[in-house]
C-alpha cells in the first residue's frame, strides 16, 4: 500500500502579535517591541511549515499592516491572509499580493473566529470579491461549516478551497464529537466532489489533531494558538516540528 502524503501545515502566527500588542499597542513599531511576526514565521518555515497565515482584522488588534508587508517579503512558501469581507482590507491585500487569501466571518466582540462564513445568505457581496482576489493571481479560500449548502455557494462562487471550520468538533466530547467528525468527514468528500481543494482548521491541538487523517482528500490543516502556547515552554522551532510529526501518516 502506498503510504499517503503528510497533510501541510500552516502556522497562524497571529498569537505571537497579539502577545506584542500586550504590551507594545501604542507603539508596535518601537525597536523594543516583541515578539515579532516576522521572525516568528521565519522560525516556523524553517521548522517545516508549508505556510504562514495571519488574520488581518479591521480593529487590528493583532497584526498590523506593516506586519503583513514585513511577513510577505520574508515568506519562501507561501503567506495565507485571513480577511473580513470588507473594501480597506480588500485593497490592503491586493497591494501585498499574499499567494491566498481565506475569506472569514469577523466579530468585533469574538476573541477568535467563531463559526463559518454564510457564504449562501452572502453570495452576492462575496462575488465581487473572488473574483477580484483571482484576477489579482490570488487563491481564494472560504472558510465554512461543513454544511452541504455553504459547500456547494462555494463552488458555485468559483474558490479554489474551502477551509472546514473544526472548532465544534474540538469543543465537543462523546458521542457529540463522533458526530461532528463524521459531519466533516462528510462536508470534505462532498466538497472534493464539487472540484473544491479541502483545508481544515480552528481548536486543532497536539491532542485532537490525528483524528483529521479522518477526512478524505485533506490538503492542509491551519493550526496557530496550540503552536504558538506550546512555542512557550519548548519553543517555536520545536513546536512547530512536533506538530510536522504529527502530520505524518
Amino acid at each position: 500500500m502506498t503510504a499517503l502524503p503528510p497533510i501541510a501545515l500552516g502556522v497562524n502566527i497571529d498569537h505571537v502579535a497579539t502577545l506584542r500588542q500586550a504590551r507594545y499597542r501604542e507603539m508596535p513599531d518601537s525597536s523594543n517591541a516583541e515578539p515579532s511576526p516576522k521572525e516568528a514565521a521565519e522560525i516556523a518555515e524553517g521548522a517545516g511549515a508549508e505556510g504562514i497565515t495571519a488574520h488581518l482584522r479591521m480593529d487590528r488588534r493583532h497584526i498590523q499592516d506593516a506586519d503583513i508587508v514585513a511577513i510577505k517579503q520574508v515568506v519562501r512558501t507561501k503567506l495565507n491572509l485571513e480577511l473580513g469581507n470588507t473594501p480597506e482590507i480588500l485593497q490592503i491585500v491586493l497591494a501585498v499580493k499574499p499567494e491566498d487569501v481565506c475569506l472569514v466571518p469577523e466579530s468585533r466582540e469574538e476573541v477568535s473566529t467563531e463559526g463559518g462564513l454564510d457564504v449562501t445568505g452572502q453570495f452576492e457581496a462575496l462575488k465581487p470579491t473572488v473574483a477580484t482576489l483571482q484576477e489579482a493571481g490570488i487563491r481564494v479560500s472560504l472558510f465554512i461549516d461543513p454544511e452541504d449548502h455553504q459547500i456547494a455557494a462555494s463552488a458555485k462562487l468559483g474558490a479554489e478551497f474551502v477551509e472546514l471550520h473544526t472548532g465544534a468538533f474540538a469543543n465537543a466530547a462523546g458521542a457529540e464529537k463522533d458526530h461532528e467528525l463524521t459531519r466533516l468527514i462528510r462536508g470534505s468528500a462532498h466538497a472534493h466532489a464539487l472540484g473544491l481543494a479541502v483545508n481544515a482548521g480552528h481548536g486543532l491541538n497536539y491532542q485532537n489533531v490525528r483524528a483529521m487523517f479522518e477526512l478524505p482528500h485533506l490538503v492542509e490543516l491551519n493550526i496557530g494558538h496550540s503552536i504558538i502556547s506550546r512555542a512557550v515552554t519548548v519553543g517555536l522551532d520545536a513546536a512547530v516540528r512536533e506538530m510536522k510529526a504529527l502530520l505524518r501518516r
